[in-house]
């Protein structure tokens, strides 16, 4: 599964930034709550009634579009739905693209819908952004990308602090000349320090939570590259509460011989015995078959 969109037309990426995936979770939303986030797009016609029209496209992964609204009303919308039919609560992040008539991509949208039920649904709506009067109209949205965890396994919401005490997510990432690097960041945001010591202990997950063989976990990253610094040797670390500690990922994407592997879900342990968080990194690793993580690090407060 890829956690990249499709791409926006370039003469409209200078103009109108729009929002796109990561690691971690876009604006958040109740069960059956909405997002709305901009004006409705160039080219609706003058404020009235909104004429929803119903949308039968089957969707992904139990999330559909169920109706647009536009062009030509007063904002260019359109309903979801997002239903659990798994055996556990889930954790939905969605990546949501209005198109234009050819199916080009003007605009995407990141939804967040924690802790759905088994058998539930979830509703909302998302609004297209404001875009410039030479853009082709927005005649369309679809599913492009649906991420879903365990509940239980979900990193904890932006602001909260788990029972843990311990909060850990990713971040976006960097990519240059098909290396990637990604940071795991670990708060603690509890009452009482937390001390960990070497490396997070990683379960490599496909996109049905399932392990994903053949790939070689490495401490350390100098046998993929020596650009992510020279390696070092893990050592006890004490978080006090308030600090922090990271750790990278580091693999390429190069593709040769082979299939090339695609991790979308990787379960993370901070330390044994601590309680499993899965996050969503979207793993290229191409057919390189193995991926660096270098040690825990305490983060410089500034």
């Amino acid at each position: 599964m890829s956690r990249r969109p499709a791409p926006l037309r370039p003469r409209l990426a200078a103009t109108a930034p729009l929002l796109v995936a990561l690691a971690v979770i876009g604006p958040l939303l109740a069960a059956c709550g909405s997002e709305s986030v901009g004006a409705g797009s160039a080219g609706a016609g003058a404020a009235g009634s909104p004429t929803p029209t119903p949308v039968t496209d089957p969707g992904m992964d139990g999330v559909r579009i169920t109706s647009f609204t536009g062009p030509g009303d007063s904002a260019i919308s359109a309903a979801y739905e997002v239903t659990n039919d798994g055996t556990e609560a889930l954790t939905y992040s969605v990546i949501f693209t209005f198109t234009s008539s050819d199916g080009g991509s003007m605009g995407n949208k990141n939804v967040s819908v924690r802790d759905l039920a088994p058998g539930k649904t979830a509703r909302g709506t998302i609004q297209a952004d404001q875009l410039p009067s030479s853009a082709p109209l927005v005649t369309g949205a679809k599913v492009s990308q649906v991420l879903k965890v365990p509940a239980a396994e979900a990193p904890a919401e932006p602001g909260t602090c788990p029972a843990s005490g311990i909060r850990v997510n990713t971040d976006e990432g960097e990519a240059a000349m098909g290396l990637r690097v990604v940071g795991l960041h670990l708060d603690n945001c509890g009452t009482g320090t937390y001390t960990v010591e070497g490396y997070p202990s990683l379960e490599l997950l496909d996109k049905n939570h399932k392990p994903v063989t053949g790939i070689r976990i490495l401490k350390g990253s100098s046998e993929i590259t020596t650009g992510a610094g020279p390696d070092e040797q893990p050592r006890p670390i004490t978080l006090k509460p308030g600090e922090s500690a990271s750790a990278n990922l580091v693999w390429r994407n190069t593709t040769q011989s082979g299939t090339p592997v695609n991790v979308p879900y990787v379960r993370i342990h901070a330390k044994p015995g601590a309680a499993p968080v899965m996050v969503t990194p979207g793993l290229d690793l191409g057919t390189t078959g193995k991926l660096g993580v270098r040690p825990w690090k305490k983060t410089e407060t500034r």
